[in-house]
């Protein structure tokens, strides 16, 4: 595989001090991730406002001092997911069979195995980006990830090679389609980070989540009823810094749907249920500092 970065010759060095801190061991880049929570809560208060009202709306059964403490607890854990994508960079697939464990993955090999594409629907939960490359290294068959580019051409470039390095396949989300309709007889894993925000003219599907108002992305269970592929839920937990055990949950076998109504979409909400009862058993686990409920919901939605 080419490394060569294709980026102009001005962010080499940007590059390259990437690259070397990622050489690092994760202990001493946990050093530079306890600075990083000091700067970043403390001094700069990075989206503390937007953070502390999200805690507040999702979790109104409880008091400050809690929220308060879940916030510091999130920002502690924020620093270290930026360290450890920073070793991603650097991560033998040894380190990352060690600190990633699949404590059910016979429920993904059985689909497999009958010839079937699976689509994982996964959230910002815990590491979100080791869990490609974890499945790359060690489910034996392709394990392949929707994305959307960077608009940063530099970023996209560094992050486009680094969630790749271990063996996973990007695909880009405007190619998403194509690429099912080309391979559509591949059996495959195919995850989707599906807690985005739609953009607000695109958005087919509101539910009641974490007491909010809430639009999710469609997408995934329309391509499962297209293709017929089994859907997963990928529940992420943090057992400690740097390991995390991750646990599949069936939400569709990919048989035929049900005849339901215009407008119905089950597998979505029965994503969004279980993720909920995810991010309410360790809350500081997910990623707090999007605009997550910034779209209002229409009324007679």
């Amino acid at each position: 595989m080419n490394t060569k970065p294709n980026i102009p010759l001005h962010f080499y060095p940007l590059w390259l001090l990437l690259k070397c801190l990622s050489l690092l061991p994760l202990p001493v880049l946990y050093l530079l991730s306890d600075f990083l929570y000091l700067l970043v809560f403390y001094v700069i208060g990075y989206r503390k406002k937007v953070v502390l009202q999200n805690l507040r709306n999702a979790f109104p059964e409880k008091d400050e001092k809690e929220i308060a403490r879940v916030a510091k607890e999130f920002y502690r854990q924020f620093a270290d997911i930026v360290v450890e994508i920073l070793k991603l960079r650097s991560m033998s697939a040894a380190e990352m069979r060690s600190r990633i464990v699949f404590s059910n993955q016979q429920v993904l090999d059985d689909f497999v195995r009958q010839g079937k594409a699976v689509i994982t629907m996964g959230s910002h939960s815990g590491n979100w980006e080791w869990v490609l490359s974890a499945g790359a290294v060690q489910f034996g068959f392709p394990a392949e990830g929707i994305y959307k580019p960077l608009h940063n051409a530099f970023f996209e470039e560094y992050m486009l090679s680094t969630r790749s390095r271990l063996g996973a396949r990007l695909i880009k989300m405007k190619d998403t389609m194509r690429d099912f309709v080309r391979n559509r007889k591949v059996p495959r894993v195919i995850a989707m980070l599906s807690d985005q925000t739609p953009p607000y003219g695109e958005i087919q599907y509101w539910t009641t989540f974490l007491h909010q108002d809430t639009a999710f992305f469609v997408g995934a269970e329309k391509l499962a009823n297209a293709f017929g592929c089994p859907v997963l839920f990928l529940d992420v937990e943090r057992i400690k810094r740097g390991h995390y055990h991750l646990r599949f949950e069936v939400l569709s076998d990919g048989t035929a749907p049900p005849a339901k109504a215009e407008g119905e979409y089950p597998i979505t909400e029965a994503f969004a249920r279980t993720l909920e009862k995810s991010i309410r058993r360790s809350p500081a686990n997910y990623l707090w500092t999007h605009r997550r409920w910034k779209h209002k919901r229409p009324a007679g939605n």
